[in-house]
């Protein structure tokens, strides 16, 4: 288990001690975890390759893309839009336990948060909501400082004045009529605190990726992505059109290999060399609740004078002393990375995303990124939002953003080890907000949900 294995090792200059960035240690399963996991999913999808095969059979089934075309009363010269084989999970595993996911709520989405209780109708199978409700502790949100319970108290005052004085909605992309002196003000404050020239600021997290890489990425381009790094980096790097390579999780040595011969062979065929080659990584990734071993990859990314692209969604706010992220954690100067992308939907209890970097490349973005010619501003409130969330953790409120930062971090660990201690498999590392407990057998994932909601 990640966490547990990691010892500590010293922070030098404020003589505290924090986990070293090692990423979590491969859990080691019995014969019969193993064994009962896959049997399990076997026979999942046994079972529903069975109950399709009678489904088209007798025309006896709820699902449209198991009917024929015309028990459908649809035009058979039209092809299918929904393949079985394609929603084959959603239909025979998502449907079977769909009540632990999307479960509704009717509060903030705070440390304890009230969720609207459901039922399967017996005609239609779907949920319905019963009226009831249950009060339920909070174990899946982004609120990682806290902003969703104390928001009218910490965040409340400002905010509400911009509602005031400014619209919800600019109505406009940034390049058009979008961009306001929030929007400036946001930028010059997110580019301050993650020690950049210059920054700019996005609508949402998940379109500050795939947009962001296609712009700064192309034709005669490498890009060398991590293996586990998350969707959004994924969906942009195809988008982007340059040749992609991965490299294993985490480890710098498997790093280093794929970037020397990247270098000596150059591109395929007439191996001359890649225009440029760029290396993504996350500072904590989302999935595994592993610190990015920064220092190292930042070295490696420096020895072969490749460009280091960090996405910092879910430790800006979360790591470091002071709350800058994964490089204040790791040691790194933020010089050392070419690129800084962040999120405000986790520590900043907002939405959006940034991407911080030279005012060269932040130009760049602005004249060519999709994100910022096409797609609507972020909302002026929400900008306000963000602001006010970021003076609280730079310390403008006092120390407040200093405990929210010490609180997290505490709270996290003590989560952590208790589980552990409690004998489950829990991977990432210490001081990550983010604990994945495995499961393995699909059966429990509805069980296990639906006892902690009781």
């Amino acid at each position: 288990m990640g966490g547990a294995a990691n010892g500590h090792a010293p922070n030098g200059e404020n003589g505290h001690d924090r986990p070293a960035c090692n990423g979590g240690e491969e859990v080691e399963l019995s014969y019969f975890t193993e064994f009962t996991t896959y049997f399990a999913y076997t026979l999942l999808i046994a079972v529903g390759h069975l109950r399709d095969f009678w489904g088209r059979l007798t025309g006896r089934t709820r699902f449209d893309t198991l009917k024929p075309q015309r028990a459908r009363g649809g035009t058979a010269r039209l092809a299918p839009l929904l393949q079985s084989w394609e929603n084959f999970y959603t239909r025979r595993l998502y449907d079977r336990i769909i009540d632990v996911f999307n479960r509704p709520i009717c509060s903030s989405p705070s440390a304890w948060i009230t969720v609207q209780c459901r039922a399967t109708d017996p005609e239609t199978s779907e949920l319905e909501k019963t009226g009831a409700t249950k009060r339920c502790l909070n174990l899946g949100s982004y609120n990682y400082l806290g902003f969703a319970d104390d928001w009218l108290s910490t965040c409340g005052a400002p905010v509400l004045d911009a509602t005031t004085k400014w619209p919800v909605a600019t109505g406009a992309a940034r390049s058009g009529l979008g961009t306001t002196t929030l929007h400036r003000a946001l930028e010059a404050k997110v580019a301050a605190f993650v020690g950049k020239p210059d920054a700019v600021v996005f609508n949402m997290g998940y379109g500050t990726n795939s947009t962001t890489v296609p712009a700064l990425a192309g034709a005669g381009d490498l890009i060398v992505s991590d293996a586990l790094n998350h969707a959004s980096i994924v969906n942009g790097c195809r988008a982007s059109g340059a040749a992609i390579r991965s490299f294993a999780h985490n480890d710098a040595a498997a790093l280093e290999a794929v970037l020397r011969e990247a270098v000596a062979y150059g591109r395929p065929r007439t191996r001359r060399p890649w225009k440029k080659i760029m290396v993504m990584v996350e500072g904590i990734y989302s999935m595994e609740g592993e610190i990015c071993d920064l220092k190292a990859i930042a070295a490696v990314a420096k020895k072969y004078k490749a460009y280091l692209y960090l996405d910092e969604a879910h430790s800006i706010g979360a790591l470091g002393e002071t709350g800058r992220g994964a490089c204040e954690h790791c040691g790194v100067d933020p010089a050392d990375v070419d690129v800084l992308m962040g999120t405000f939907t986790k520590s900043f209890g907002g939405m959006g995303g940034y991407v911080a970097a030279s005012t060269d490349v932040v130009d760049h973005l602005r004249a060519t990124c999709p994100g910022i010619l096409t797609h609507d501003a972020m909302s002026p409130v929400m900008c306000a939002q963000v602001t006010r969330a970021l003076d609280i953790i730079d310390g403008a409120a006092g120390d407040l953003g200093r405990r929210k930062i010490d609180d997290l971090k505490a709270n996290s660990n003590y989560f952590r080890a208790e589980l552990v201690k409690a004998g489950f498999h829990v991977y990432g590392d210490y001081d990550s907000p983010i604990i994945p407990v495995l499961l393995y057998n699909p059966t429990k994932i509805a069980a296990f949900s639906r006892e902690c909601f009781k």
